[in-house]
Parts: C-alpha cells; structure tokens; sequence
C-alpha cells in the first residue's frame, strides 16, 4: 500500500505525490516502517513520548534512524545518529545541527521546517538533491521527521529517518531541498491507544550534552 503526504502545510495543500519510491525504483522501505512505528505509538495524549522509542522496533533500520534535540527556534543537533548519516557527512554526527546536512541556501527553509514539526505539532517528509560535481554522481535521498515529547513535556525532540539512494563518494554530502510535506498530527489517522512501556530506549540523561565516539547502537533493556 503505499503512503501519500499533502505538499505544504496548514490548508495549502496541492497535488498528491506517492512517495515510496526513489525515481529509480529504490524502496524507502526504512521511512515508512519508522513513520508505521511511531503512527502506532499516537494516541489520546497525541505525540509519543521519546522514551516510548524502543530501538528494538527499528532495529532493522537503525542505521537510518537519527533523534534530534531542539536547543533553539528552527535549530536542532543530532543526539543520536545511525551510521549512513555519518557515512553521507563524512565524520561522527552526533552534536551536529541538523542544517549541516543541507547548502546554505536551503537551511532557512529547513529551520521552517523544523518549527512547523515542533509549533504544530507535524510529520514533515522532506526530499533532498545533492548535486553532481567533480565527478561525482547526483544523489537522492528523503528525511522524515516525527514529532517527540522529551522526558519534560515539551515537544522538543524529532525521531527521524534519512536514507540516501546512489554512491556517496569521498567527501561530504550537502543537499538542496526538491519538495517539503507537512502533515499536523492532529490530522494523521492513529490505531487504538498503545500503552507506554517502561522501556531504557531512547531515554537518555538530561545532563550536560557530551559528544562520544561511538555511533548508533541497538539498546536492550535488561529489566525483569
């Protein structure tokens, strides 16, 4: 089945894209079992609380998969990240802002992006070029970013996706912005309630921030 988004946000809605695929048939397979995973844990208190993410749910797609925090309007850095994201930037991650990702031209429009998904709150679906040069081939690839409420309260975390279709070559990744979706959450459909579960996943101390060097790694709780 696939998934569609509505192009834009609030009530400018246009024309209705399937996204499920890359222009060369590539699946975004890793995108939609992370928007299928967090869709199920909405319920009546809405955005998912982001010690609900449980890493064993996406363990298949982990290397995708990255948790953002939000230390500024329009502006995050990433607190976890899987290791295509550091293969695409060329170096650990982890404590980075997200727009590092993108050419300055298309940062403005990315820290939009980014309130719409914390203000609204919405799941934003973004598709992304990084143009060929030096020899190097032109690349797709897609973000989603879903909406998380930290240990406080607060919507100020997104757990998102980023996966990247072609060879990534020696250097660095930068992209351009091709299409943005935005979608409010009180407008996605949600399956019955999920009850929170006392889970160690994506929980984390909030102390002082501290870059380590290890990357993203698969979580498991030890509870009885």
């Amino acid at each position: 089945m696939k998934t569609f988004f509505g192009i834009g946000s609030g009530s400018e809605f246009g024309k209705i894209v399937a996204m499920d695929r890359f222009d060369n048939g590539r699946s975004l397979s890793p995108i939609r079992q992370a928007e299928a995973y967090w869709t199920a844990l909405l319920g009546s208190d809405s955005v998912p609380m982001r010690s609900q993410i449980d890493p064993r749910g996406l363990e298949n797609i982990l290397e995708y998969t990255f948790i953002l925090e939000r230390i500024a309007p329009g502006l995050t850095r990433f607190r976890l990240a899987g290791s295509h994201l550091n293969a695409l930037a060329g170096m650990e991650v982890r404590g980075m802002p997200l727009t590092a990702f993108f050419q300055p031209d298309d940062r403005a429009g990315v820290k939009d992006v980014l309130e719409q998904v914390f203000a609204a709150p919405a799941a934003a679906e973004l598709g992304l070029i990084s143009g060929g040069i030096m020899g190097r081939a032109r690349m797709q690839a897609r973000m989603i970013l879903l909406p998380l409420k930290s240990d406080l309260g607060d919507v100020s975390r997104v757990l998102g996706v980023m996966v990247a279709d072609g060879t990534i070559g020696k250097t660095p990744r930068r992209f351009s912005i091709s299409d943005t979706r935005v979608k409010p959450v009180a407008d996605i459909q949600t399956p019955s309630p999920v009850a929170p579960q006392p889970v160690q996943g994506f929980a984390e101390d909030e102390g002082e921030f501290k870059r380590p060097a290890n990357h993203l790694r698969l979580v498991v709780s030890r509870d009885n």
